[in-house]
C-alpha cells in the first residue's frame, strides 16, 4: 500500500457517514498510480465538496504523498450507485 492510498482512505473514512462502505483501490495508470475511491452515494457528494474544493484538496494531498514515495498518483472518484 502506498501513502497516497492511505491518505485517500483516511480522509474519506473521516468524512463519510458510512465509513464501512469506503473502498479504495490502487491500479497502475500511464506513468502513475491511479487511486480509485468509491463509497455510499450520499457520502460521495460530501467528499467531493462544494464546487469540488474538497476533492481538489484530496488530490493535492495525494500528489504530495506520492512525491514522498518518489512516484506520481491521481485520484478517481467513482459513483458505483
Amino acid at each position: 500500500m502506498s501513502r497516497a492510498r492511505d491518505v485517500v482512505e483516511v480522509v474519506a473514512r473521516a468524512l463519510a457517514d458510512r465509513p464501512e462502505a469506503v473502498r479504495v483501490i490502487e491500479r497502475p495508470g500511464k506513468g502513475q498510480t491511479v487511486v480509485e475511491l468509491s463509497m455510499a452515494p450520499g457520502d460521495l457528494g460530501r467528499v467531493i465538496g462544494r464546487q469540488g474544493r474538497t476533492a481538489a484538496a484530496i488530490r493535492t494531498l495525494v500528489t504530495l504523498a506520492a512525491e514522498i514515495d518518489g512516484t506520481k498518483a491521481s485520484v478517481d472518484f467513482r459513483d458505483d450507485a
